[in-house]
């Protein structure tokens, strides 16, 4: 993708990339943008909107646009980190079964299929309950759950260029495993798999946050939008709408990952406006 592809991007692809770029400049910013520090106490709990506090106080008296900004770099932080291992671990699974053939395909296709036939998110409530609610066996939870997503999608893509008289040849000239799945499959396949990684991160990134929520996802007092949502819950009764804030950056986000990776399929499908 050049410069020049982005110039001509939608307004669509524009926003999200804007969003995004936004997000990221927060995540990498956070202590210098937030006001307060992320477990600082500042006043009452609940207090209104106004003064030092432009969107209030949560339940504990934590400055709500401080901890926005908090469980922005921590939920977007753990999300891509856990998205780049199940991206890692799927994508290079699917290439392997695809290229290999035989009876790997068929052992790794079956366990996919076993994993893939259980409910994720009770699957992974059942497995965070078991192993417990740290960051590290949350991301690894997830990341073997959505590894199976990516497996099958790495997988078929890598099985229609693998049948390519290119690969052939190559395999003819006596190419390694490695060097096929590297240099042949791999290039061939980028354009679904960007897309693919866009989408996943997003199931990555409501997936922690519905955790989170239920009190399975990432621990007080660390902020996270999920948790936000839960710990602010009793403002609804009141018509109070800061709960719905951090629900409302969990969604921004999530769509304008969509309209970017909608702009990359498109291009990369060839379809003309």
């Amino acid at each position: 993708m050049t410069l020049t592809d982005i110039k001509t991007a939608p307004p669509t692809a524009w926003f999200g990339i804007v969003v995004i770029a936004l997000y990221i400049f927060v995540a990498l910013f956070a202590p210098l943008i937030a006001p307060f520090g992320e477990t600082e106490i500042v006043g009452m709990e609940f207090e209104p909107w106004g003064g030092a506090y432009p969107l209030g106080t949560d339940n504990l008296g934590r400055d709500v646009v401080s901890r926005l900004i908090w469980g922005t770099r921590n939920s977007l932080g753990i999300a891509l980190a856990t998205t780049v291992l199940a991206f890692g671990a799927g994508a290079g699974l699917g290439l392997l079964a695809a290229v290999t053939g035989g009876w790997v395909d068929q052992l790794l296709s079956r366990l996919v299929d076993m994993l893939i036939a259980i409910p994720a998110l009770l699957f992974a409530l059942l497995l965070l309950s078991i192993y417990g609610t740290g960051i590290v066996n949350l991301v690894i939870v997830i990341a073997v759950i959505e590894a199976t997503r990516v497996f099958r999608l790495a997988r078929a893509v890598a099985m229609d260029v693998v049948v390519m008289d290119y690969v052939e040849a190559a395999r003819l000239r006596g190419e390694g495993l490695g060097w096929l799945m590297r240099r042949e499959i791999l290039p061939n396949a980028t354009a679904p798999l960007i897309a693919e990684f866009g989408l996943r991160f997003c199931f990555v990134f409501l997936a922690i946050s519905a955790l989170s929520f239920l009190g399975l996802g990432i621990q007080p007092p660390t902020a996270d939008l999920g948790s936000m949502v839960r710990d602010n819950a009793a403002l609804i009764t009141f018509g109070d709408i800061t709960p719905l804030l951090p629900a409302a950056a969990i969604a921004l986000l999530t769509v304008s990952i969509n309209f970017v990776v909608d702009w990359v399929l498109h291009r990369a499908s060839g379809l003309k406006d």
